[in-house]
């Protein structure tokens, strides 16, 4: 069965990225390899044992790839962080400095709240309701 390992998330600075998808967002880095070109292979995944979806931090080359950073779905929110304890997270990622764009929500899918990463991507914490 196929599934989607790896999204690319253009960022600006590798380290900048890995801080704040491992400290404050709650992810663990699984790669950091050197690559010939200078570039790096950053992998990032959210915490847990499942060998769920990763993040691939691809630092941007040229002009407009950097016009695309935090911009990569127009705005919309475009990423979706499941967690089983949303209170837990949620504080804390607040205490981790994490910019929530909303007060925690409760709808009938689930616990919500929309943040933003450093370089302006909208993410949803989600508690989803259990069946």
């Amino acid at each position: 069965m196929a599934h989607i390992a790896l999204v690319t998330l253009v960022v600006d600075d590798y380290d900048e990225a890995i801080r704040f998808y491992t400290e404050a967002a709650g992810f663990r880095l699984v790669e950091d390899e050197p690559r010939p070109d200078g570039s790096r292979w950053v992998v990032v995944r959210p915490g847990g044992e499942g060998a769920g979806t990763g993040l691939l931090l691809a630092r941007a080359k040229g002009d407009a790839q950097r016009a695309r950073i935090g911009d990569q779905t127009g705005g919309r929110v475009g990423f979706f962080l499941h967690t089983d304890d949303f209170a837990r997270d949620h504080a804390r990622m607040l205490a981790a400095g994490v910019t929530f764009l909303e007060e925690p929500r409760h709808e009938a899918y689930g616990s919500v709240a929309v943040f933003r990463d450093p370089y302006g991507n909208r993410w949803d914490l989600l508690q989803p309701a259990t069946a």
